[in-house]
């Protein structure tokens, strides 16, 4: 760092989430895993050289390390009209900015689930941690950032084991497993099919797993994830199979996100004729979205998305209150011991400097006074208190407040005004 200086880095957030943007803004500017190092790319371009991309279902933001807040709010927020082909006053209207303390406090949220739809989601650290991943191996990491990472980490993970709001949450996968009850009763004897290999698809499979659903298919358009199946215990279906399956499912969970169609309301059409008016129960899990609008005026078709699931999850999280302000206290402890270190960070260079000065002096008046402990004591206070107080009287003959760069002085060196030194 020239002249032992550095460049504070300001904690910065900017983003669209379930609270200020609607679910069809959030599909548009969503960016996928394999858009992301062009994402990155273009905000490096202009500046902006530590940033994580988080997009899932509920939020598409970006975290920061900036140097001038204002200059890459503006950067990030015309990257995100570009990607998601937005007009800045559409954008605008949703967009939101923290910047320090707050944007701090808002990612430890986030990485706690406290900031999620549905408070407590087991997912979304683990969204969290692949975002960040994902910027490291583009070389969008350094100092900054990594230490504000790492430390809502250590947030999240404090909530999770000092607080019970990860236990069972009142989830979207949850409520998708109240509906399908709702529609077909238990579960036991129900068909389900999975079709593409997406995160909450997988969570809402495995809901119904433990909600007593024993047959489930996974169909991936020709290439099944085989992990994927055996960790669900499924059957893998081949796309050429795809309608079959579809006529004997009754919950279809689609996780493609592909930014197509693949489910059909004509696919559904052709299904609900096979089933002979037995209802079918079918969850959009994705960003953007697989099924066509039209399935929900199918009669017999029941068709939930993200935005109906989310609406009915917030509805059901009242009875967590407790539990979430026992983690909002932890996350506010960890957020001012980030800051406090942030502070001391800062002040660490001119510390460093001012060590180096006080030790160059040093040695300068041990080989001026030889041996003479008193005349290199005299010699060192001499030479240490010289230049302050010439700046002082310069600033004084200047008109500057002397008062308060007297306070500060004071403050400093511990002097208390009887002149004895608190050290």
């Amino acid at each position: 760092m020239a002249g032992g200086t550095r460049t504070s880095r300001t904690p910065l957030v900017v983003g669209v989430n379930h609270r200020t943007g609607s679910l069809s803004l959030r599909d548009r500017l969503f960016v996928e895993d394999d858009a992301v190092p062009e994402f990155l790319d273009q905000l490096r371009e202009r500046g902006v050289d530590q940033a994580v991309i988080l997009s899932t279902c509920d939020r598409v933001e970006v975290f920061a390390a900036s140097r001038d807040a204002d200059r890459d709010a503006a950067v990030i927020s015309e990257v995100f009209a570009r990607h998601g082909d937005v007009t800045a006053d559409e954008l605008a209207q949703a967009l939101f900015r923290f910047t320090g303390a707050d944007a701090v406090r808002h990612l430890f949220r986030v990485a706690s689930s406290l900031d999620s739809v549905v408070v407590g989601e087991p997912q979304v650290l683990g969204q969290v941690k692949a975002c960040h991943r994902l910027a490291r191996d583009r070389g969008m990491m350094a100092d900054d950032l990594e230490r504000l990472m790492q430390s809502a980490y250590t947030a999240a993970k404090r909530v999770r084991t000092e607080t019970a709001v990860g236990e069972r949450p009142v989830s979207i996968a949850a409520v998708a497993v109240g509906i399908a009850r709702e529609v077909h009763g238990q579960l036991d004897e129900a068909r389900a099919l999975l079709l593409g290999t997406g995160d909450m698809g997988e969570v809402i499979a495995d809901e119904l797993r433990r909600a007593g659903l024993r047959m489930l298919s996974v169909c991936d358009f020709g290439r099944p994830s085989q992990e994927m199946v055996e960790r669900l215990d499924a059957h893998a279906v081949g796309e050429a199979d795809l309608q079959g399956a579809l006529s004997s499912a009754d919950i279809v969970i689609t996780a493609v996100g592909g930014r197509r169609i693949v489910l059909s309301s004509d696919m559904v059409r052709l299904a609900l004729k096979a089933r002979r008016s037995l209802p079918q129960f079918i969850v959009d899990a994705s960003l953007p979205r697989d099924v066509e609008s039209a399935v929900d005026r199918l009669d017999d078709a029941f068709l939930y998305d993200l935005a109906d699931l989310e609406r009915l999850a917030m509805e059901g999280q009242a009875s967590r209150s407790f539990e979430a302000e026992a983690a909002e206290r932890i996350v506010m402890t960890e957020v001012e011991a980030f800051l406090k270190g942030h502070e001391g960070r800062q002040a660490g260079p001119a510390l460093g400097a001012l060590h180096q000065h006080a030790a160059a002096l040093r040695e300068t008046v041990l080989l001026e006074a030889g041996n003479d402990a008193e005349k290199a004591t005299h010699l060192l206070l001499q030479r240490l208190l010289h230049g302050p107080s010439e700046r002082l009287r310069a600033k004084a003959h200047a008109g500057e407040d002397i008062e308060q760069i007297e306070r500060l002085v004071r403050d400093l060196f511990g002097i208390t005004d009887d002149g004895d030194n608190n050290t």
